[in-house]
């Protein structure tokens, strides 16, 4: 359930990182929240009363990442060429928005290499959305065929970061 408390924990996240939009469906409700120092924000009447409980059927959350400064003290960041899936192999998709990382930390080793066997519950990356490390998991059997995604990155919901020959 989604209720009014949980809606301003939200907002005080929201607040406390540098995600400028966030929305969250749940059934027919759709809460939206967009900082007012966001690209493109235009200040709009918002309603006033919400319903103290919300009773998600499934619950999807889309947050986009903000502008990134190409100052000098940023990395370079590099246009992300578009992945022509080839029949024969699966592919290991990113779940969520965020930046893609190939090891737990600068100094460890990739989680995997191209020629790595990986099973379903291997882990073979880490997506950080909202200061949260998530690691990801093959969910699939076979061997790295190449690495799709550049490490530090930002990836899309759904973009191909590993190309698999299945066993």
């Amino acid at each position: 359930m989604l209720k009014v408390s949980d809606i301003r924990e939200l907002i005080r996240l929201l607040d406390e990182t540098s995600v400028h939009e966030l929305t969250i469906e749940t059934g027919e409700i759709t809460v939206t929240m967009k900082k007012a120092d966001a690209p493109g924000y235009a200040s709009a009447p918002v309603a006033s009363a919400l319903p103290q409980e919300i009773a998600p059927t499934s619950v999807v959350a889309r947050v986009e990442a903000p502008a990134v400064s190409t100052s000098a003290a940023a990395p370079a960041q590099t246009e992300q060429k578009p992945v022509k899936e080839e029949t024969g192999f699966e592919y290991i998709k990113s779940p969520m928005v965020g930046t893609f990382y190939r090891a737990s930390s600068p100094t460890a080793a990739a989680y995997v290499e191209v020629g790595t066997k990986v099973t379903p519950k291997s882990v073979v990356c880490i997506v950080e959305a909202m200061k949260l490390m998530n690691e990801i998991e093959a969910d699939l059997q076979g061997e790295i065929v190449e690495v799709l995604a550049e490490n530090g990155h930002l990836v899309e919901y759904g973009q191909p970061l590993f190309k698999v020959k299945t066993t």
